[in-house]
């Protein structure tokens, strides 16, 4: 959800199974579940032949000498409570209320500060979609394919199938505004879908009726969250679901049954689950119940960084981006973190869009200028725009974001084709300059 309103069937499966190990703490007092070892049968096409067996394994992973854990909050018996942004980037609004926000949000729409961008102007380039009919079709290269706002599909040389942040509707809530770019596809078009991860839980990229469309075609498609996210899916018939907390790993095994003649026999990803700077909510009463995060995912010698919705830095009221003290504004720290502990990456796939007026979205919605920062920050090699061209989430021109992108290239001496692009929705990575197979 745009900040400024937070300001910010089902199917069982009998041989699901929990395995615990070394992990016990406060999130099981306060979620009620392990977060270590599942197995259980993924079928990630829905047809008869497709039955691999996916084994989720999670443990601790390399992590930050201190600060960890610094976006956990606990009551005063230690029982964590919910998640905070730790880090001087966010400013201070940890503290702000959600009434607070709302006084925020409509006393500058009042003052005219947050004007409608006209979305008949849009010049969102689309290419029909076309993915990979089998696992072992495609070359030993990455493809993305841009769904729709931060909705990407990705097909990893290895065979493994990911979809990020998947919403189909034309309104993602009820007084959200409606689509101007038609989604790439439905949710059943994927030939293969292995595994879901979602960056938190606001509904323009975490869709309640698309998760039942999806595990409707692909009934045992795994999914990856961030702490306390579960229970929800859970409720809307999702089974197989794996949380993570901020530096933990995951291994996840698909393997053929001996009886099948798919190709290939065996299919692994490495998963890490990564720090981001936004929020969480979906009513009044839980913001920052459950945890925000972005996503390492590495499968065929392929590695991909999903960033989800973040922020990088606090800009202040009447402050313009590289005007006089814009510089020593501090950054978030965790991307150079990322990319030191887990990069480099071959691709990332970051927002550029919904960031104006900054001293409302600035903590939470990175620009152009921040999103070629932590392009930088957290080591990838070249990368593709979401989160813009979609819905008019907030006051910046629609065609405005890919504009400053290329602005927000040049001055940092990169070129502005080909190695962080903007991409139409429906457009396939190639090898045009326009959207890069990596």
């Amino acid at each position: 959800m745009s900040y400024s309103s937070l300001q910010q069937n089902a199917i069982r499966f009998h041989d699901l199974t929990y395995s615990s190990n070394l992990r016990s703490s406060s999130l099981y007092r306060l979620f009620g579940r392990h977060l270590t070892t599942a197995t259980l049968p993924v079928m990630s096409v829905p047809t008869a032949k497709d039955t691999y067996t996916c084994t989720v394994t999670v443990d601790h992973g390399t992590a930050p000498a201190k600060g960890a854990k610094a976006h956990h909050v606990y009551d005063d018996s230690g029982r964590l409570i919910r998640f905070k942004n730790p880090c001087p980037s966010f400013g201070n609004w940890n503290n702000v209320s959600l009434w607070g926000s709302a006084v925020l949000y409509f006393g500058n729409r009042l003052r005219g500060r947050l004007p409608v961008p006209d979305t008949s102007i849009a010049k969102i380039p689309t290419v029909k979609a076309q993915f990979l009919q089998s696992r072992t079709a495609g070359p030993s290269t990455l493809r993305a394919t841009w769904i729709g706002h931060a909705t990407y599909f990705v097909e990893f040389p290895s065979g493994f199938r990911a979809l990020f942040d998947p919403v189909f509707e034309e309104r993602h809530n009820f007084f959200a505004p409606k689509r101007f770019t038609a989604p790439a596809c439905t949710p059943s078009a994927f030939p293969a879908l292995d595994a879901v991860f979602l960056s938190h839980n606001h509904p323009d990229h975490l869709s309640y009726p698309t998760v039942k469309e999806l595990i409707k075609a692909y009934p045992k498609v795994h999914f990856f969250v961030g702490l306390g996210e579960s229970p929800k899916l859970r409720e809307l018939g999702v089974h197989a679901v794996t949380e993570m907390d901020w530096w933990d790993d995951a291994v996840v095994t698909l393997e053929r049954p001996a009886a099948s003649n798919e190709e290939p026999k065996h299919i692994t990803a490495e998963v890490s689950c990564l720090p981001s700077q936004h929020g969480t909510m979906r009513t009044p009463s839980d913001k920052d119940h459950t945890l925000w995060a972005s996503w390492a995912v590495t499968s065929g010698d392929k590695s991909l960084w999903f960033a989800g919705d973040t922020g990088y830095r606090c800009v202040p009221d009447g402050m313009e981006e590289f005007g006089p003290g814009f510089d020593d504004l501090p950054t978030n720290p965790h991307f150079a973190q990322i990319g030191e502990l887990r990069g480099p990456f071959d691709l990332g796939l970051l927002p550029i869009g919904a960031y104006h007026p900054r001293m409302m979205y600035s903590p939470v919605h990175a620009s152009p200028y921040d999103a070629v920062e932590i392009f930088q920050d957290t080591k990838c090699i070249k990368a593709l725009a979401m989160h813009w061209g979609t819905w008019a989430l907030t006051s910046e021109p629609v065609n405005e974001p890919p504009e400053k992108l290329k602005e927000a290239l040049e001055m940092r001496g990169i070129a502005q084709t080909g190695i962080f692009d903007a991409c139409g929705i429906w457009e396939q990575t190639k090898h045009n300059n326009q959207c890069n197979m990596y």
